[in-house]
């Protein structure tokens, strides 16, 4: 079963015009091309967008003021698609798991999506800008009402591994795999929420 928090979010979309939707798409096409070739936001310009994509820089600013806009939008499909999983989708991630095997599953799912789109997400959600992002807040509340009563700091503490910079520590320089990094959050997973 969902939470209230969890429940309360929605992701809408407003209509937008057909040639505005193509070269909205073609746009997140050439950008997703672009960080990936780059591994990252760091370094690439709008200019380098617009060239790939084919459009004229004042098509790209005026959806996008900057990279970090045009990451986020890219990751904005990718995390919609989480969010719809932990809200309405199958246990362990959706409703009807345990606490314990909810997040362990809601860990798995994380690494996924950094392990796919570390490029965006360096790109979108780094430093202070991760908790402004939307995506972070409604993490945030997800492990919030997996641990309810916890103190807000453990809550903090449990979403610290997610950020792409531990992430791409732990994968480029102490060489971990994924499943090595799933292992470490099953692990804390069970410290936190099972007492074993």
């Amino acid at each position: 079963m969902s939470s209230p928090a969890e429940a309360a979010i929605t992701v809408g979309r407003p209509r937008e015009r057909a040639d505005a939707a193509r070269n909205r798409a073609r746009v997140l096409a050439a950008a997703e091309e672009v960080f990936a070739a780059a591994g990252g936001a760091v370094g690439v310009t709008m200019e380098d967008i617009a060239r790939a994509a084919g459009v004229g820089r004042a098509t790209l600013y005026r959806r996008y003021p900057d990279t970090t806009s045009i990451a986020q939008a890219l990751l904005d499909e990718h995390e919609s698609e989480i969010q719809d999983r932990i809200l309405t989708g199958p246990p362990p991630l959706g409703p009807g798991a345990s606490p314990d095997e909810r997040l362990a599953a809601f860990y798995r799912t994380m690494v996924g999506l950094l392990e796919r789109h570390l490029h965006l997400v360096l790109g979108a959600e780094t430093g202070r800008a991760r908790f402004r992002a939307g995506a972070y807040g409604f993490w945030r509340r997800h492990v919030a009402s997996l641990v309810d009563g916890a103190p807000a700091a453990v809550v903090d503490a449990l979403m610290a591994p997610l950020a792409p910079e531990v992430y791409q520590y732990q994968r480029q320089v102490r060489g971990l795999g994924p499943d090595e990094v799933v292992a470490g959050l099953d692990w804390l997973t069970r410290r936190v929420l099972s007492g074993s």
